[in-house]
């Protein structure tokens, strides 16, 4: 996926607050653009582009991105993000699938995790409630996935280097 996107991307899957959270700067053209804040807005993105009435297209990236805030422990400025998507979900129960798939990724990791199966999700882009994954003993930053539903499918993200950090 390319790591540089128009910075409006983001703003119409995630809304306006988000530009707080990006590298945003103009190129040569003065067209605004950002270091890609993560991946989903891009999966959509190429959903929309290559995949209309394509059914049950499943893809997965592990990809590096970036975030305008204050580093902290299991939050950094660059991270990687590692995702699974589903477009154009047709098969029943592909929710519990990526759920399932996603807390066995995490189980590789560590046994000391949580699994929140119904939580509001703080993006735009979702339609219905989402879920998580923590790991309590990470502290404030122990969200390690989330996911849910939006217009073109459904999938989850792990966040790579705060799993590691598990």
């Amino acid at each position: 996926m390319p790591c540089i996107e128009p910075s409006q991307v983001y703003v119409d899957k995630a809304g306006g607050e988000i530009l707080n959270q990006m590298y945003v700067f103009a190129d040569k053209k003065g067209r605004s653009l950002c270091l890609r804040p993560e991946a989903t807005a891009t999966v959509q993105l190429i959903a929309d582009q290559y995949f209309k009435g394509r059914k049950d297209v499943r893809l997965w990236y592990f990809e590096r991105c970036w975030r305008y805030e204050r580093p902290q422990e299991g939050r950094y400025r660059e991270f990687f993000q590692f995702g699974m998507e589903v477009i154009n979900p047709s098969t029943p129960g592909v929710r519990d699938e990526l759920l399932a798939l996603a807390a066995r990724m995490v189980a590789l990791k560590t046994d000391n995790f949580e699994v929140n199966a119904g939580v509001k999700r703080g993006l735009d882009y979702y339609t219905e409630d989402g879920f998580e994954i923590a790991v309590p003993s990470l502290g404030a930053q122990k969200q390690v996935v989330g996911g849910g539903a939006y217009r073109q499918g459904i999938g989850f993200a792990i966040g790579f280097d705060r799993l590691m950090l598990a």
